[in-house]
C-alpha cells in the first residue's frame, strides 16, 4: 500500500471508453494476458501449420519467387493499409463523433471473429475426425452456425456488459486469433517486415500530435478540453520527475496482443522449436516491462517497438545458436 506522500506525487490518468479494444489489468499482472495469447496462439498455429499441414503463403507478393524483396513489399503494403485505415477512421470520428467507433469496432470484431473462429474450428475438427470424413462434414456445417452464434453473443456482451472481465476475455480471444492466423499465413520475411513496419508506424501514431491513435485517445478522454488539461506547472513537474503518472492500472491494446502473438507463433512454426518461441516471448515481456516503466512520465506510449524489436532480435539470435548445435 502506498503512503500518503507517494499518493500526492501520483497523477491519475483518464481511462478511455469501455468499448475501446484494450485489456485492462493491474500493473503487477501485466504479463498474464501476454502469456495467455502467446501460448494459445502458439498452440493454434502449431496445430494448423505442423499437425494439419495447412501451409498457405499469405501476402501480395510471393516470397518463394521474390525472396526477401517479396517480404519487404508485403510489409510496406500492410503498413500502408494500416496507416490509411487509421486516418480514415479519424476522419469519421471528427465528422460523426467518437461513438462511430462502436460501429467500426463491431463490424471489425464480427468479421474477424467469425472467420477466424470458423477457420481454426475446422482445424480442430479435422484433427479430431480426420479418420471419419462423415463426422467431419457433419460438424463442419454445425461449426458455421456455432461460429456465427458465438460472435453475435460476444459482440452483444462486449457492447452491453459493464464487466471488465467479459471485455478482457473478448479482447484476448480476438487478439490471439489474429496473431495465430498471421503467424501461420505470413512467411518469414513478410512477418518481419510487417512487424517492423507496424512498430515504426506505432511510434508515429501514438507519439505524434497528428498521429491517429494519439488523436483517438484525445477525443475519447476529452484531453482537448481546457478544463481537463494538466496545468503547465504540473506538466513540467512530470517531465522533471517530481510528479509521476499512476501506473498501478494499465490498458494493453488489442493490436499489441495480436502482434506479440503473431511474432511468437511465427517463431514456432518457422523454426519448429518451442524454446525459440519461449525465448522470444520472454524478450517481449521484458520489452513490455521497459515500456510500462516509461508510462510514469508519459500518458501513453506505443506498445510495440521495444517489445517487437527485442523479440525479433531474440528469435533470430536463438535460431542461429540452435542451428549451431
Amino acid at each position: 500500500m502506498e503512503d500518503k506522500a507517494s499518493e500526492k506525487d501520483m497523477v491519475e490518468k483518464d481511462f478511455i471508453p469501455h468499448f475501446f479494444p484494450t485489456y485492462r489489468i493491474k500493473r503487477k499482472l501485466y504479463s498474464l494476458p501476454i502469456i495467455i495469447v502467446v501460448l494459445v496462439a502458439g498452440l493454434l498455429a502449431y496445430l494448423t501449420y505442423i499437425e494439419a499441414g495447412v501451409q498457405i503463403e499469405g501476402g501480395y507478393f510471393s516470397e518463394s519467387e521474390l525472396g526477401a524483396l517479396g517480404g519487404l513489399l508485403n510489409g510496406l503494403i500492410y503498413t500502408a493499409l494500416a496507416a490509411v485505415s487509421a486516418f480514415v477512421i479519424i476522419y469519421f470520428v471528427k465528422r460523426k463523433g467518437i461513438e462511430i467507433l462502436r460501429f467500426i469496432f463491431g463490424i471489425s470484431f464480427g468479421l474477424v471473429g467469425f472467420f477466424q473462429t470458423w477457420f481454426f474450428g475446422q482445424i480442430i475438427i479435422f484433427l479430431i475426425f480426420y479418420k471419419s470424413p462423415i463426422l467431419f462434414y457433419l460438424f463442419y456445417y454445425e461449426l458455421i452456425f456455432f461460429s456465427a452464434v458465438l460472435i453475435i453473443i460476444m459482440l452483444y456482451k462486449y457492447f452491453t456488459s459493464v464487466s471488465i472481465y467479459t471485455k478482457n476475455f473478448i479482447v484476448l480471444y480476438i487478439g490471439l486469433l489474429i496473431g495465430a492466423s498471421m503467424g501461420v499465413l505470413m512467411p518469414l520475411w513478410t512477418t518481419l517486415a510487417i512487424l517492423i513496419g507496424i512498430s515504426c508506424w506505432d511510434i508515429y501514431a501514438v507519439l505524434s500530435k497528428k498521429g491517429p491513435i494519439k488523436q483517438m485517445i484525445d477525443f475519447a478522454s476529452n484531453s482537448d478540453d481546457p478544463e481537463n488539461l494538466l496545468e503547465e506547472e504540473q506538466k513540467e513537474k512530470i517531465k522533471s520527475g517530481e510528479l509521476t503518472y499512476d501506473t498501478s492500472k494499465l490498458e494493453i491494446g488489442i493490436g499489441d496482443l495480436a502482434f506479440y502473438s503473431m511474432l511468437t507463433s511465427s517463431a514456432l512454426v518457422q523454426t519448429n522449436n518451442i524454446f525459440i518461441m519461449l525465448f522470444t516471448a520472454i524478450a517481449i515481456l521484458i520489452g513490455t516491462g521497459i515500456t510500462i516503466s516509461g508510462l510514469k512520465r508519459n500518458k501513453i506510449l506505443p506498445g510495440l517497438p521495444i517489445s517487437i524489436f527485442l523479440g525479433i532480435g531474440t528469435m533470430l539470435l536463438s535460431w542461429y545458436l540452435f542451428s549451431l548445435l
